[in-house]
């Protein structure tokens, strides 16, 4: 009941305020002293302090969830311990450039039959690490933290600190590198991945599914794709002189990501363009499905104009509403249905497969205030930030009827949301 309360607060906040100052300013005083949103900043604080594992239900700390949650723990950590754990993944990076998933304690890492394959390196003497994959965004999920590191800290110098005979800077390129060599489709241009649901770590096949095996079926996708876009452009930034070589890798990449994966008559992004043949039966219209996580990720890429975001958006809305969801956090709507994926978490609205994830509810946010939609960033960030307060914790996902799942301490929701908190209260300063 609080829930719609608020809900219903901000709609009629947002309906009934007329144009100008006298809008912003109840906007504006709506935002501020929101009291969910200093209960949520408080408690992110207090949960990343407590380490960088991706939550409580997980021994590793995995890059992809760093990434997302490096700008917070700059808030309590000194830098060296922040640059420590990006020296890991380094330090374990292949000898064909590939990055990580993630990192253990040596001690910790348990060898049991049909798990985890360990990876081990000279330069590393404490971790080893391991690899899903089926997925494409390790490397530029590395950048992408490096990156944010160093827009928190301001320590370029970093970039030259050398790990074994190469500096950071150039392990950083060389990993980039790797997409273009090992996962790169020459045809379209493209990287390439394993069939999974949006931005999940899980294909079709196999009942665990985290790694390539001979019954993966290789496709392009957004999310994948719109990572490499936002991890060139961050080491373009980082570094003028890549320019040369990365600008027109770049621009190509995001014109053939448009070309390809863009239904510009659905106004949506498709699924999955296939290289060998789709895993699911002809019957089934997987265009149908549309891919939340994806679609925010490509708008921080800078794929989508602001009418594509709104539309965009508005179709996000519907489907929340749709599936009686809680948030925008929706993986995906429609999900996939019964047994089109083996891992049996991955039932229609359940995991990756429809399951509400915050991680990615928030980057949306983020964006909509980042291109301007600051009135409908407030609205869709109520839902999220007020079930933090219920559940008094950032729960992994939730289900279709906003039941939370998973870790309680997930680190890269509170990073999002606290970045989406922050952004929302300095457009309304402004």
């Amino acid at each position: 009941m609080k829930k719609l309360m608020i809900v219903l607060a901000a709609v009629s906040l947002l309906v009934s305020c007329k144009p100008g100052s006298e809008k912003n300013e109840k906007l504006k005083k709506s935002v501020m002293e929101n009291t969910d949103f200093k209960f949520v900043k408080q408690k992110a604080l207090e949960v990343v302090k407590t380490g960088f594992n991706a939550g409580d239900g997980y021994g590793e700390v995995w890059i992809r969830d760093y990434a997302t949650f490096i700008e917070l723990s700059a808030e309590v950590y000194p830098k060296e311990i922040l640059k420590e754990n990006l020296r890991v993944f380094f330090r374990l990076q292949g000898s064909d450039g590939n990055i990580i998933d993630g990192f253990i304690p040596k001690e910790k890492a348990v060898n049991v039959e049909g798990g985890y394959t360990y990876i081990y390196n000279d330069l590393e003497p404490t971790y080893c690490g391991h690899k899903n994959t089926v997925e494409t965004d390790h490397e530029a999920s590395l950048v992408q933290a490096v990156y944010k590191y160093i827009q928190k800290t301001g320590d370029k110098d970093f970039l030259q600190e050398k790990i074994g005979e190469k500096s950071v800077l150039d392990r950083m390129e060389w990993s980039l590198e790797f997409l273009l060599q090992r996962r790169w489709s020459k045809e379209h241009g493209m990287i390439w991945g394993a069939t999974t649901s949006d931005w999940g770590d899980v294909q079709h096949c196999h009942p665990w599914g985290v790694y390539i095996t001979e019954d993966t079926k290789y496709c392009l996708d957004i999310y994948d794709n719109a990572m490499f876009l936002i991890a060139i452009a961050d080491l373009m930034e980082l570094d003028a002189s890549k320019k040369e070589k990365w600008q027109t890798i770049h621009d190509k990449l995001a014109e053939n990501t448009m070309k390809y994966l863009w239904d510009n008559q659905n106004q949506k992004f498709i699924p999955h363009v296939y290289l060998d043949g789709s895993p699911f039966p002809k019957t089934f219209n997987e265009n149908e499905i549309f891919y939340h996580g994806g679609t925010a990720v490509a708008i921080e890429a800078g794929l989508l104009s602001k009418d594509q975001i709104k539309v965009s958006l508005d179709k996000m809305i519907a489907n929340m509403k749709a599936s009686g969801a809680g948030s925008i956090g929706l993986t995906m709507y429609p999900p996939y249905p019964e047994g089109y994926f083996e891992n049996k978490g991955m039932y229609p609205y359940g995991y990756q497969n429809g399951g509400d994830w915050t991680w990615f509810g928030g980057r949306m946010i983020q964006q909509l205030v980042k291109y301007g939609f600051v009135e409908e960033a407030y609205e869709q960030l109520i839902p999220m930030t007020e079930r933090v307060v219920v559940n008094d914790g950032f729960y992994e996902w939730y289900t279709e009827k906003n039941e939370p799942k998973g870790s309680g301490t997930f680190r890269g929701s509170a990073g999002v949301l606290y970045k989406a908190i922050e952004m929302l209260e300095d457009a309304v300063e402004k």
